[in-house]
């Protein structure tokens, strides 16, 4: 029974899914739903839109197991009743999970990864919708931002402030990717120097121990500098000037950090 308590620990606050943009209204509308019924349903779509959450806010008592870590996902179908089941898709074996089931009369609901398929999960989720990812649900931006930047205040401290001029949302894994960077950037955003150089220091120190080490880390300071200078003053010409760099040497730089400029 530990698999199962130390799992149903892991559920989240599962009152805070934004329902900002129509797609993510709908989506919670539908989980609203399920949450009355008595049927099993697969929950698909990128990581971080969401759906973890959306599965606990209709079976908010029930164990959480990732599919990938199939023996406890195995002990736990034989122990419970009810059960969210992430990444189900990444199941090694997903026929003898769905007998499992089957076998168990258990109350199942599955998270995947967007548009999964299989004949299996289909004999058993009778009911299956995707959340679209944080690109096309740009509405529900600015409600995360405040969100992730009060979890931010309460966790370092200080005013639920944030400062989002020349912010750009990193969406890649939406949500998740998304509250990482508000949290670096609350963090970052009243460093002290001597704050910022213990960062960089720590960040160098195991990459050291070549005789190429200058060359090779330069660029940790280089593109930071690069890059505040051209959002300041717009143009290599002035950003040069303000350098004291002559502009070809300036143009070397930039090409030789284009990966990150």
């Amino acid at each position: 029974m530990n698999v199962v308590v130390q799992v149903a620990a892991a559920a989240v606050d599962v009152t805070k899914f934004i329902t900002t943009s129509n797609a993510s209204s709908e989506a919670f509308k539908t989980a609203t739903l399920l949450k009355t019924l008595s049927v099993n349903a697969l929950i698909m779509g990128e990581v971080g839109v969401g759906k973890q959450s959306l599965a606990s806010f209709i079976l908010p008592n029930a164990p959480i197991i990732d599919a990938s870590d199939f023996d406890a996902l195995l002990t736990a179908l034989e122990r419970v009743d009810e059960i969210i089941i992430t990444n189900i898709d990444c199941a090694p074996n997903i026929k003898r999970v769905v007998d499992t089931i089957n076998e168990n009369s258990l109350r199942v609901i599955a998270t995947s990864k967007q548009s999964f398929d299989n004949k299996h999960t289909d004999e058993i989720f009778s009911v299956k919708f995707d959340i679209p990812p944080l690109s096309e649900r740009m509405q529900d931006l600015d409600a995360l931002v405040k969100k992730f930047t009060t979890e931010a205040s309460l966790l370092f401290g200080g005013d639920a402030k944030f400062n989002i001029k020349n912010f750009k949302p990193d969406l890649s894994q939406n949500a998740d990717s998304l509250r990482r960077q508000v949290m670096i950037n609350y963090l970052l955003q009243d460093v002290k120097d001597v704050e910022l150089m213990d960062i960089i220091e720590n960040h160098i120190y195991p990459k050291m121990g070549t005789s190429s080490d200058y060359r090779n880390l330069i660029y940790l300071y280089e593109v930071p500098l690069i890059r505040a200078g051209l959002k300041k003053f717009k143009s290599q010409l002035q950003l040069s000037d303000k350098l004291g760099l002559n502009r070809n040497t300036l143009r070397k730089k930039i090409a030789e950090n284009k990966d990150y400029l």
